[in-house]
């Protein structure tokens, strides 16, 4: 029982060669036409070899072997091999090759010796999380990717998280609660858990340290190894102070109140509380390590930018329309994909339907019908206005453009019966 209350309370995460043919010669005057007998190498040629491409290299071998299943830490390594099997099979897995393979080799160019023991999984949760299991699970949240700026800021997230796996956070953790006087809170996971394997919340994060957060001190010392291990790596030593301030400030652009009012948090389950200490100690670190580095801000927009409209979406979900604003003006601060960054500002006001948010939705709508990426929707929302303001002519026009923008619109039909009769051919 021992080792199941320890397990269970704080389950958590890659033309064989033709003979060479005579050719007479051709009349005065004329060229000799050109076969492909001609072109093919003397019978005597030695065969040419095409060197095929070389294999990927295997991935190295993990780091650390797997504790004894009796153990504190082999029962954590047994509840995590059961949440990435739940995160395995999770319909909010993103699949994506281009993306999962851009991720996973960033996560081992910052991990170094531990790059063998990572198994990463990115999940579209519109939320800031990652996190690193025992067993080297690894999750990514898509408002991870949405929020970080460049790839050195993902860079210094991955290796905060990898500080919290290399120095064993997780059972730091398990064995100072067993001083707390939360037996009961335990013992119910352990009933919850005896049930119905991991319990619902439990699956939904697939992390450890999404049920208990870490201590302060683990947090500022998985800050200290992450921007290390990020530095080491080549990224810009900036990155991390940078990231934790611009979370900061998201929160304090909180519509809702009792955000504005908490202590900030890097993720919505009250781990990784962010303060002005942590920020704080890495702006100095970051001006003692005197070091230059990159932040391929280029490459990460090229690898998330197929993924924005989604993402976005997923967001304005949240219906916290201040949040989601900082997000689209960080977005837009250089420049880029500002059609669907113009065209979710428009969604904002829209859907929030506030003193004057009507004006601003139409002009948002039509920044973004200006630039090369906007989205399809953009038109069909411009002629929802217009057939409202009876500018049918306007309305129509817009409508087909969308039609024309998304052939396989779900809502053709629709929009093609609103057309007919904006155009005085319907009822």
């Amino acid at each position: 029982m021992k080792r199941l209350l320890t397990a269970t309370a704080l389950a958590l995460v890659f033309a064989a060669s033709a003979a060479a043919q005579q050719v007479s010669d051709p009349p005065a005057g004329e060229q000799p036409a050109v076969t492909d007998a001609a072109l093919a190498p003397p019978a005597d040629a030695p065969p040419v070899l095409v060197q095929q491409p070389a294999p990927p290299p295997p991935p190295p071998a993990p780091s650390r072997a797997r504790p004894d299943v009796a153990s504190d830490e082999g029962g954590l390594w047994g509840m995590s091999d059961r949440a990435e099997m739940d995160a395995r099979a999770s319909g909010q897995l993103e699949r994506s090759p281009e993306l999962n393979a851009y991720l996973r080799e960033v996560s081992c160019r910052v991990a170094a010796e531990y790059c063998g023991d990572i198994r990463l999984y990115v999940m579209n949760r519109p939320y800031f999380n990652a996190s690193m299991a025992p067993n080297g699970y690894m999750e990514v949240w898509s408002g991870l990717l949405l929020r970080a700026e460049d790839e050195a800021q993902l860079a210094f997230v991955l290796g905060h998280e990898i500080g919290h796996y290399s120095e064993s956070h997780s059972l730091d953790m398990l064995r100072t609660m067993r001083g707390r006087a939360n037996a009961a809170m335990l013992f119910s996971i352990v009933a919850g858990a005896a049930g119905v394997g991991i319990v619902g919340d439990i699956v939904y994060l697939g992390t450890i340290a999404s049920v208990f957060g870490f201590s302060r001190e683990n947090e500022t010392q998985s800050d200290m190894i992450g921007f290390d291990h990020a530095l080491r790596a080549g990224y810009d030593p900036n990155a991390g102070h940078i990231l934790w301030t611009h979370l900061i400030e998201e929160t304090r652009a909180s519509d809702n109140p009792d955000v504005r009012r908490s202590e900030t948090r890097a993720s919505i389950f009250r781990t990784h509380p962010l303060s002005s200490d942590r920020v704080e100690a890495l702006q100095e670190r970051a001006r003692a390590a005197n070091a230059g580095g990159e932040t391929h801000r280029e490459r990460y927009r090229a690898a998330i930018r197929p993924f924005l409209d989604d993402w976005l979406r997923a967001d304005l979900r949240r219906r916290d329309y201040g949040q989601t604003s900082v997000i689209l003006d960080r977005l837009a601060a250089h420049g880029e994909d500002l059609g669907i960054v113009e065209y979710y500002r428009g969604e904002i006001n829209r859907i929030r339907r506030a003193e004057g948010d009507r004006a601003r939705a139409i002009q948002h709508y039509t920044n973004a019908i200006a630039q090369p990426d906007a989205p399809a929707a953009a038109w069909r929302e411009l002629g929802e206005y217009a057939a409202r303001d009876n500018r049918n002519a306007e309305a129509v026009g817009f409508f087909t453009t969308y039609l024309e923008r998304a052939p396989n619109a779900g809502d053709r039909a629709l929009i093609e019966a609103r057309v007919a009769q904006l155009s005085g051919g319907g009822q």
